[in-house]
């Protein structure tokens, strides 16, 4: 059987992930969501948001690195700066 490579990349990427959910969860439980509208055509909590915003975030990347020939650094700043604005205003 032939294990996935878990470069320090790909771990980095998947920790920021879980302690993201970590972070959502102790925020949850220290202050309980209230649905609301912001820019987003829905009402969204924060854990939509934030699914959302990894969503986003995928195809930020895929976008810089399918049509533009600029470094993936560019394509993860995007992303964070779009998750700020999204949890902030969305």
């Amino acid at each position: 059987m032939t294990w996935m490579v878990w470069t320090l990349p790909t771990a980095i990427f998947f920790s920021s992930i879980a302690a993201m959910l970590a972070g959502m969860t102790i925020w949850e439980l220290r202050s309980p969501t209230v649905e609301r509208k912001g820019f987003l055509p829905i009402s969204t909590t924060r854990g939509d948001r934030l699914f959302v915003s990894l969503l986003s975030a995928a195809f930020i990347h895929l976008g810089i690195i399918g049509f533009t020939t600029f470094p993936l650094l560019v394509a993860s700043a995007l992303s964070v700066l779009w998750l700020l604005i999204l949890m902030r205003w969305g």
